[in-house]
């Protein structure tokens, strides 16, 4: 037999043929029959000729004069049939006789299933002919289509794709990993960190492998929107490197119903939400304390976990009194008050204080002298101020007492950029379409990073400065950082670059001029740098500058630039970092270069130019 009709890739005319090669081979002793049993000599005729017999041969075969045959020929149009006409006649014709048949053999009833498959293709056939379409040709194709658009389940996979996640979780972590996933049933853990050690990493993924193995929901709670959403980077990535499947949705509904949520600062009226909660760098989110009711309120079942974790900001911020204790004393009788030491030398090992919380201090030395060998200590400690260094990696709080911007004054620019920034379309081929943009830009020079960012003026004479994007660059000689300059030009519109010419950022400069001509160059001086100290801090002062909460190194950045007197005592400047020569707030330089733009007077309708600075 041949393939079925439903190969409807072949040409309606090869699949005829193929069929009356088939009937062919189904019949191969049809004349035979047809003159040992028929009575209508007609039919016999017509079921010869379309056999291909000739009209003498028929006319000699059955007897009958060839003048008949061929008057049976004209009357009956043979010669017009259509194949499918021709296939279904002499079916037909065999199908006849063997049910004729009054003793019937097993061989009869094989050939008379397989005549009807052909009758019931070549109506099937006609049907499509007529106007129809593929599912008459073969009907199982309306089950394979109905299959496709049966929805999968959403977010499936297997227990053996369970056990690979967490597998593959356990095998991946350093040991001080290991004891937060060892006191993951405390009922809150509180944990003060060095930068990049994977704290949020680490959390994602035991958060997702805590979702499929009990069926809690996990609610991750950050500074803004753009911040949680790290968190459900982190998953996606794990699940689609590990198993190969693509988590879908936000938030992301797993098969056994646990729910992971991913948060801003607006959870403050998503009271309706529970579950297990994380919350990310919190030290760094503004009102804290309002936040915790709240966000504390979706843990309040006993099933519920708790887990905070942070870099230091201030002694100042709200959250200090929650990482010391004193907000567990808040309304108690004295006699029920606690002291606790959150030294490092205390809590470096971890231990479950007097308020119930289980607090752990781990640095960048904890990390490294527990397995994690990802960093170069030296190196990192060459590259930051012993403050920066303290503070990020060393977990040592900062002194802003003697900042220019303090953090309270910082806290203020901090908005969930996702939730209030509208018109910015941060993955967008064009994030901020046609409107303006100034660029601010500081070189890098010997040991340090380069800072790039990407201002979005005010609407309106006295309005919000944004600072859309902001980048850094660490080993970039000065032909890439100009290049990095270009490839901003190209997604944005930008009317304003403004760059540092010293040292290295003179040959960045000279490029940048290339392509855009009127980029603005600053040489650095006393009075240039008090003028855009000054500049900054009355827009910031006033409430005039925002950036998203995420980018807590902004604000540090800031928080870094001092107050001092010359070498000489005669005059006040400012600096940052170790030296006025190797500054690290290379992204506050970047945002006051771009913030130039704007007189120090600010915008009116009678001035739209910029500070003059000698180039």
């Amino acid at each position: 037999m041949t393939a079925p009709l439903a190969q409807t890739s072949q040409p309606l005319d090869q699949i005829l043929i193929a069929e009356k090669a088939a009937v062919t081979e189904i019949l191969p002793n049809l004349t035979t029959s047809v003159n040992a049993t028929a009575t209508d000599l007609r039919q016999q005729a017509q079921s010869l000729y379309w056999q291909g017999w000739r009209v003498k041969q028929i006319a000699a075969h059955l007897g009958v004069k060839a003048t008949t045959i061929h008057s049976w020929k004209r009357r009956d149009l043979w010669g017009s049939a259509s194949s499918l006409d021709r296939i279904e006649g002499v079916t037909e014709a065999r199908l006849a006789l063997l049910i004729a048949k009054t003793k019937k053999e097993g061989c009869d009833y094989k050939e008379i299933d397989a005549l009807g498959r052909v009758l019931e293709r070549n109506a099937r056939v006609k049907k499509y002919l007529q106007g129809g379409n593929e599912v008459d040709l073969n009907p199982l194709i309306t089950q394979r289509n109905n299959k496709k658009r049966r929805p999968q389940e959403k977010n499936a996979m297997t227990e053996e794709q369970h056990e690979l996640l967490k597998k593959a979780f356990l095998s991946s972590l350093f040991p001080y990993q290991k004891k937060w996933h060892q006191k993951g049933n405390e009922r809150i853990r509180n944990i003060l960190k060095s930068r990049q050690i994977g704290a949020t990493w680490y959390f994602a993924r035991e958060a997702l492998v805590d979702a499929l193995d009990t069926g809690r929901n996990q609610i991750f709670l950050s500074a803004s929107k753009a911040q949680a959403q790290v968190f459900r980077q982190y998953i996606l990535q794990f699940v689609k490197e590990t198993i190969d499947v693509e988590l879908r949705g936000d938030p992301i509904v797993l098969p056994n119903g646990a729910t992971l949520y991913f948060l801003g600062t607006n959870a403050r009226t998503a009271q309706s939400y529970h579950g297990n909660l994380y919350l990310d760098e919190y030290f760094w989110i503004p009102r804290f304390q309002a936040l915790r009711k709240v966000a504390s309120g979706m843990s309040a079942h006993k099933q519920w976990r708790q887990t905070y974790f942070s870099t230091p900001s201030s002694l100042q911020h709200d959250a200090y009194p929650f990482w010391s204790g004193t907000l567990f004393n808040k309304g108690r009788p004295k006699d029920k008050h606690i002291t606790l030491d959150v030294s490092h030398a205390q809590l470096a090992s971890g231990q479950v204080c007097g308020d119930g919380q289980w607090r752990q201090i781990v640095t960048l030395e904890d990390a490294i002298a527990d397995g994690c060998d990802l960093f170069d200590i030296e190196q990192i400690s060459q590259e930051y101020s012993a403050a920066d260094f303290d503070n990020l990696f060393r977990c040592q709080f900062i002194d802003d007492s003697a900042s220019v911007f303090s953090f309270a004054l910082m806290q203020g620019c901090m908005v969930d950029s996702l939730e209030v920034w509208l018109d910015f379309k941060q993955f967008a081929v064009r994030p901020f379409g046609d409107r303006p943009v100034w660029l601010g830009y500081d070189p890098a020079l010997t040991g340090d990073n380069a800072g790039l960012i990407v201002l979005a003026p005010p609407a309106v004479p006295g309005g919000k400065f944004r600072v859309l994007e902001k980048m850094r660059f660490k080993g970039l000689d000065f032909a890439a950082q100009a290049e990095a300059i270009r490839k901003i030009t190209a997604r944005y519109y930008v009317t304003f670059i403004g760059i540092d010419t010293s040292g290295l950022g003179q040959a960045v400069y000279q490029l940048v001029k290339v392509f855009y001509p009127a980029a603005i160059g600053f040489t650095y001086s006393i009075d240039v740098k008090a003028r855009l100290v000054y500049k900054a801090y009355d827009v910031i002062s006033k409430g005039r500058l925002e950036f998203d909460a995420s980018h807590t190194d902004l604000a540090q950045s800031f928080m870094a630039i001092k107050q001092t007197t010359t070498e000489s005592g005669k005059y006040i400047t400012f600096r940052a970092g170790r030296s006025e020569e190797i500054s690290h707030a290379d992204l506050a330089w970047a945002t006051m270069h771009a913030l130039s733009k704007e007189p120090l007077e600010g915008s009116t309708s009678t001035n739209k130019g910029f500070m003059e600075f000698s180039e």
